[in-house]
């Protein structure tokens, strides 16, 4: 082999691995994240706040259902145990989101209260989702995840390929890809074939209408909050996978979000997806230091000193925020032309 086409392979192959599967794995993530919130906002037509933190809620019933799993001696083989513990969790974070609508939200709905004031309700409940979060899991990291770490790792890589780069990717990511296809399909063949995702979209494309043609509202939101709730523990658990859990990033997370669901559409599932990937490349694109891919491509005496690196991985939440606020001054309607926050 050439040794020019070795260093277009270790180049690419570098950023397969640092900048491709990385923002991959995280852009899934992001997309089951904004298609929560997305969700809410096109049917209940509000911006829920709390759904960064219904995320770590799902995901602490997920690392303690592990936890009792493990103390049980049960375990998912080479796949983490937290698998089997996602369908106990989802229920109890789907009740836990019912009844914080039921005591919260329905009393402002019934008063067809100003969305500002269910925003404003909904970091409420952020708050009181947060501590009781802190209260169950304290505020240190915790991992949970076990079996087996890699699906392929770069010392096996290289051996196989002879190149001087490694591509290793991790059991927890190709997981995250996995799930979110599924479960991502699953949402829209329901939204799109079922008698009550159908009952759904006409609620959330006219509400009056809807409740003319004998559509049950009280159905339709508890319905929306079963798949908010879906959404945000698996979305929260994958990332706590992948990333490890601690309360506050959860937090964080609500930003690029958000991003994602604003630059897709909000209101619009399939813009939530695509908006989520696009958030989590370009979070992982502009904070990558690209020293060792130019490396690869430039004939040495051209090969960079510094790192080339555009911003800090410090910044990374930045970039969504940069992103969040061109879209809204652009195009506030988002891609796919969803509706705008008022």
């Amino acid at each position: 082999m050439f040794p020019e086409t070795v260093d277009i392979l270790n180049a690419l192959v570098l950023m397969t691995n640092f900048v491709f599967v990385p923002a991959l794995a995280y852009g899934s993530q992001l997309a089951l994240g904004a298609l929560g919130v997305t969700l809410v906002f096109g049917i209940l037509r509000f911006a829920n706040f709390s759904h960064g933190d219904l995320m770590a809620f799902g995901t602490t019933m997920v690392i303690l259902g592990t936890w009792a799993l493990q103390a049980n001696g049960i375990n998912a083989g080479p796949l983490p145990t937290a698998l089997i513990a996602f369908v106990p969790a989802i229920i109890v974070t789907a009740i836990a989101a019912i009844v914080i609508d039921r005591t919260v939200f329905t009393f402002y709905r019934k008063r067809r209260s100003a969305p500002v004031v269910l925003v404003i309700a909904s970091v409420g409940v952020m708050f009181m989702l947060s501590a009781i979060v802190r209260f169950i899991m304290g505020t240190d990291d915790r991992r949970f995840t076990d079996g087996e770490r890699f699906l392929i790792s770069a010392r096996d890589f290289r051996e196989m390929t002879g190149l001087d780069e490694g591509l290793a990717i991790q059991t927890t990511q190709a997981l995250t890809v996995v799930v979110a296809i599924v479960t991502v399909t699953i949402l829209f063949i329901f939204l799109r074939r079922s008698r009550t995702g159908k009952a759904m979209r006409a609620y959330s494309d006219n509400e009056d209408l809807a409740l003319l043609s004998g559509i049950n509202p009280d159905r339709v939101v508890l319905i929306t909050w079963i798949i908010a709730a879906t959404l945000a523990t698996i979305a929260g658990a994958l990332y706590g996978l992948d990333k490890g859990f601690r309360p506050f990033t959860y937090l964080q997370l609500l930003l690029p979000i958000f991003a994602a669901a604003i630059v897709g559409g909000i209101g619009q599932p399939i813009g939530a997806v695509v908006g989520g990937y696009i958030v989590a490349f370009s979070e992982v694109m502009l904070t990558y230091a690209y020293k060792r891919f130019l490396g690869h491509l430039l004939p040495e005496n051209l090969a960079p000193d510094g790192l080339v690196q555009l911003l800090g991985t410090d910044y990374k939440f930045a970039v969504s925020f940069i992103i969040l606020v061109v879209v809204l001054l652009i195009r506030p309607t988002g891609i796919f032309r969803g509706a705008v926050i008022k």
